[in-house]
């Protein structure tokens, strides 16, 4: 299992961003969550095999592209802490 944590920068608050991630996670097999940050940034973090990790967040990134300005990355062992994928407010 691998843990991805992301954070996207750009025009990612205010547009749906967590909604649409919520809305792609339930087409995989991925737990964790999607927040906004106070410095206008999301946060997220999704667990699961590797390959189906590595296609939601592709799916995430693809669908948003147009917000996203950067996204930064880091992938590390899962510790299976989430039951299903959420939004954190």
């Amino acid at each position: 299992m691998q843990r991805q944590e992301v954070f996207f920068s750009g025009r990612v608050q205010g547009v749906g961003f967590r909604y649409t991630t919520r809305s792609i996670a339930a087409r995989y097999a991925v737990t964790g969550y999607v927040e906004n940050l106070p410095d206008g940034r999301v946060h997220m973090i999704a667990e699961g095999e590797p390959a189906e990790v590595k296609a939601f967040v592709r799916a995430v990134a693809d669908e948003m592209q147009p917000n996203i300005t950067d996204m930064k990355t880091d992938a590390r062992a899962a510790n299976g802490e989430f039951a299903g994928f959420t939004i954190r407010t």
